[in-house]
């Protein structure tokens, strides 16, 4: 298994945007979402995109749109969002990059096979188990401040 930047960044996201609020919150652009995460803006662009297509994000077009949550963050799990940004959350190499089409199909009698499927099953099983909001736990409080309001008036 290997973790990608694709993966790694649609998790700062998708933890930048349950710190937020589902709807409470004015939706938050793409380009701003970048800026405060320190992230490349082509990779959150498209990232949200795929976001967007898994349902995990809505977004709001003109002005004042941008992407918030499709769900609350407790039913949106690390394996959604991996699923979502890598349309998969483990690879098998028999199966990306077969070595021989006889021994890595997928009817063969192949004694390694077995033991990816198990390591995928368990892999699978525990992102599926964490939620957004079980990673919010671990971050500092939200510090982001609604965007009609400024510092100065609270």
């Amino acid at each position: 298994m290997r973790i990608t930047t694709w993966t790694e960044y649609s998790l700062i996201i998708s933890i930048h945007l349950a710190k937020r609020g589902r709807r409470g919150v004015s939706p938050v652009a793409a380009r701003e979402l970048a800026e405060v995460e320190r992230l490349p803006a082509d990779y959150v662009e498209q990232i949200l995109l795929r976001l967007r297509r898994a349902g995990i994000v809505e977004s709001v077009r003109g002005a004042k749109g941008g992407y918030f949550l499709a769900r609350e963050p407790g039913q949106i799990t690390i394996r959604d969002v991996m699923a979502a940004s890598e349309h998969q959350t483990f690879e098998m190499n028999c199966d990306a990059h077969p070595i021989d089409a006889d021994r890595c199909s997928p009817g063969s009698a192949c004694a390694i096979r077995p033991v990816w499927q198990g390591l995928q099953r368990r892999i699978d099983d525990f992102l599926g188990s964490v939620t957004l909001t079980e990673l919010l736990r671990d971050e500092p409080g939200p510090e982001l401040v609604p965007l009609s309001s400024s510092p100065a008036s609270s």
